[in-house]
């Protein structure tokens, strides 16, 4: 066990411990680093004597800190301190799924479905690293207070999986284990499906499928028999959702699921169409009875630690669809379970229950003085921390001082002493900064940080174009693509034909075109010149005139230049062709006023009145 104050890698703090399990022991800390809170796990000294363990610990490790997606816990860091093993964790408070089915008995099939696919989401982008995780469970499914999901304990598990013997201390995972694993051995992605299938089974039920006196008499019922649809065990659960279920527990690997996006598509069209029966099955092959004395022997409690405890994490994020209803669901469902969620955690401060089975609680009893949050938006961060701390609350603010743009909980709300306030530093302007520097810059202020690219002509690439606030706890940094590619073809002369003729010269091409004049006459002059390079897709403009006036002005060729001349648009911008938005944009950003008539999205003629400064358009 560490103590408060021990300092891991130079770097990370430990504040306290706050959960426990058979393998870890889980901390929060703080990384100095990056000044943020982070979760660390410790393997347990039984574990750390086992150098084969460790090198599978670290390996595995390793590979899910290389994984980055928003169902996942993020893994920062692996390291070492003398004999200690650790991982450290993104830190987000929140409760397990086990936790959540316990509190609410059994789950409505759209919330359940919903949570699944996330949780399908997270082991998906796994699979296509060709990470297994073994041992998908309810105990190692985070829900964040925001209703968000994400798998937890690849590492650890993945490395654990590397036994063959089921231990009678692995209670918590033999209900979940496949009829592969159950066995010892070989298991892929589609044992991640079937435990996935099982944990689906208890948000609908409330209860595992199989139980038993021991882990061998579980794992017998995962190898021999089929389990209920969760229809005959409670009401209200669709065809689609029971079809889904059973598909993914078939004892057969060949006969489930054979990938996570294969599975996740179902259970988006259970949401939709829920009582059509879609779910594609193979045909059902039965499997040998198999003898207990086929299965691993059993271990004492004293040869294998316990299954990890139950640990209070934190962790977010739900994916965009396209279909509208299924937008719809999912984003009310998503809301539903966070409002349960907040009122679960809600009451174990209150029972003083914390969120592990071993975690000190946090929080304080009604009976504790209650203070109203100060306000400390617009005053430097140093006066901030003052006031806070007089008002008996805990201050989480940046390195950096400055003012204060942000506070949470926000000012006025009711509060036990003793709450911890987060206060974010103002950010200064970052553009033309370095990425990076500008990520240091918003980090150290407190934020965190989302970036995106864009194509810009005026912004060196690598360079931040612009910041955006996402919300209270996040900045966008917008950063430089540099210039857009663009396709550019030569321009054809089309001086002397006719409009049908320089029609099709001009749209083989790949340009459009707009002219002036009349069009029963030829064309005599062109903009952008013949044989000059312009982006395809772009607008060539002429003039046209009768045959008579075009003998009448081509007699030298003085006079021929001068009717090959552009056209004048004076002082603003040629939007011939634009869009109305990006035409409206450029004439503006000019000094231009705007007049436009015609109902259509793209400009087709142009007047400028220079002297009023003043664009007249019309619209096609």
């Amino acid at each position: 066990m560490l103590n408060k104050g021990t300092v891991l890698a130079d770097r990370y703090e430990i504040i306290e411990k706050i959960g426990s399990g058979g393998m870890a022991d889980v901390y929060r800390a703080m990384d100095h680093k990056l000044n943020r809170y982070v979760a660390i796990k410790v393997l347990k000294r039984e574990f750390r004597e086992d150098k084969q363990f460790v090198a599978k610990f670290k390996q595995e490790a390793r590979a899910v800190a290389g994984l980055s997606h928003p169902n996942i816990v993020n893994v920062y860091d692996v390291g070492n301190e003398g004999t200690v093993q650790y991982i450290v964790l993104e830190l987000v408070e929140g409760i397990t799924l086990k936790k959540y089915i316990e509190k609410k008995g059994h789950l409505p099939y759209k919330e359940a479905v919903s949570i699944a696919i996330q949780v399908g989401n997270g082991i998906e982008a796994a699979h296509e690293h060709h990470i297994v995780h073994r041992d998908i469970k309810p105990q190692n499914i985070i829900i964040s207070k925001e209703g968000k999901v994400k798998v937890t304990d690849f590492g650890i598990a993945k490395a654990a999986a590397t036994t063959t013997t089921v231990s009678t201390s692995a209670m918590g995972s033999v209900h979940y284990m496949s009829p592969e694993q159950a066995r010892g051995g070989y298991s892929d992605e589609r044992s991640d499906i079937y435990s996935f299938g099982i944990t689906l089974f208890e948000m609908l039920t409330g209860q595992v499928p199989f139980d038993g006196d021991s882990t061998v008499a579980v794992a017998v019922h995962h190898i021999q028999d089929e389990i209920d649809l969760p229809s005959e065990l409670v009401s209200g659960v669709p065809i689609s959702v029971d079809k889904i279920v059973q598909k993914c527990t078939r004892k057969k690997v060949d006969a489930r699921y054979q990938s996570m996006d294969e599975l996740i598509a179902d259970l988006k069209k259970s949401l939709i169409m829920p009582d059509e029966d879609f779910v594609t099955a193979v045909p059902f092959v039965a499997e040998e009875e198999v003898n207990a004395e086929e299965l691993p022997k059993e271990e004492t409690p004293e040869t294998k630690p316990e299954e990890p405890g139950e640990e209070t994490s934190n962790l977010p994020d739900i994916d965009n669809e396209s279909n509208k209803k299924l937008d719809g669901v999912l984003k009310w469902v998503a809301i539903g379970i966070a409002a349960a969620v907040v009122v679960i955690i809600v009451i174990f401060a209150v029972r003083g229950c914390g969120g592990g089975t071993t975690e000190p609680t946090e929080t304080t009893e009604s009976t504790e003085l209650q203070v109203s949050v100060p306000s400390v938006i617009g005053k430097n961060s140093d006066e901030a921390k003052s006031i806070l701390e007089e008002a008996k609350l805990v201050v989480d603010a940046p390195a950096l001082s400055g003012t204060v743009a942000v506070q949470d909980p926000a000012a006025g709300r009711n509060v036990a002493s003793g709450t911890k306030v987060t206060i974010r530093i103002d950010v200064p302007d970052l553009k033309d900064l370095k990425s990076e520097d500008a990520v240091e810059a918003v980090r150290n202020r407190g934020w965190d940080v989302d970036r995106v690219q864009e194509y810009s002509d005026t912004v060196e690439k690598g360079l931040i174009i612009r910041q955006e606030k996402k919300d209270d706890k996040t900045i966008t940094l917008v950063i430089s693509k540099g210039e857009e590619p663009v396709d550019k073809e030569t321009v054809p002369n089309v001086v002397g034909m006719t409009l049908e003729e320089a029609d099709k010269a001009i749209h083989d091409a790949g340009f459009k075109y707009w002219w002036e004049g009349d069009n029963t006459g030829v064309v005599v002059s062109q903009t952008p010149g013949a044989g000059s390079s312009a982006e395809k897709g772009s607008t060539v403009r002429f003039q046209m005139e009768s045959p008579t006036t075009t003998a009448t002005t081509t007699t030298s060729t003085s006079t021929t230049e001068a009717t090959t001349s552009s056209i004048d648009f004076g002082g603003a911008p040629n939007v011939i062709g634009y869009d109305f938005d990006d035409a409206v944009n450029a004439l503006r950003r000019a000094g231009y006023d705007v007049e436009y008539r015609g109902s259509g999205d793209t400009v087709v003629s142009e007047q400028v009145d220079d002297v009023n400064k003043v664009v007249k358009i019309v619209l096609e």
